[in-house]
């Protein structure tokens, strides 16, 4: 004898079967801060808090959201899928600024921001240096020379141009610096292999 465990009256009727989720089997949901957003290449990274790793977006799922970028250290909540190089979202379900680091808008002729790149042409050799902190969210840290212990600083785009996405404390590198108006700068670095 077969024992039904819900009675015909509980079972729902044909009528009022239970909707499917909106997300695929496929699609997991996942929040994070994001990482960085590079405008020019259309796709950063969110660190999922769930330690899933990083999550991929690209500029395309932020279209509806009328954004074609996003500041570090914003906090999404996003439906993203497995790819064969990891989480990729799929939508945004939501974006929160309140934590975000936005860029200070800056007036045209405000002779503050250096290039690095123009500054190639004065830099010395490249020199061995160990990372001495790097923040992400603020894109920037500090390097020091073996030979003497001085201060260099290094923004993320130097380490960007260099393939490098993620550094750590006493990490060995190689820099080229310059002498820049508040101090050592490293317009260009390389891995120490």
């Amino acid at each position: 004898m077969r024992v039904d465990p819900q009675p015909e009256h509980e079972r729902p009727q044909p009528s009022e079967q239970p909707v499917a989720d909106a997300t695929t089997a496929s699609e997991s949901r996942h929040a994070g801060t994001v990482k960085w957003f590079d405008v020019t290449r259309g796709f950063g990274f969110l660190v999922d808090d769930g330690q899933n790793g990083d999550i991929l977006i690209h500029f395309s799922v932020l279209q509806p959201h009328g954004r074609r970028s996003l500041p570090e250290g914003a906090r999404l909540e996003c439906l993203a899928v497995q790819r064969s190089r990891g989480l990729q979202a799929t939508e945004i379900l939501s974006i929160d600024l309140s934590t975000a680091v936005e860029p200070t808008p800056r007036a045209r002729g405000e002779g503050d921001r250096v290039d690095p790149v123009a500054m190639l042409d004065e830099a010395g050799d490249f020199e061995p240096v160990a990372v001495k902190w790097f923040n992400r969210l603020k894109g920037y840290g500090f390097l020091v020379r073996e030979s003497d212990s001085a201060d260099i600083f290094v923004h993320m785009e130097t380490l960007r141009r260099a393939g490098l996405h993620e550094v750590e404390p006493d990490q060995r590198l190689r820099a080229r610096i310059v002498d820049g108006r508040k101090g050592p700068l490293a317009v260009a670095v390389e891995r120490d292999d």
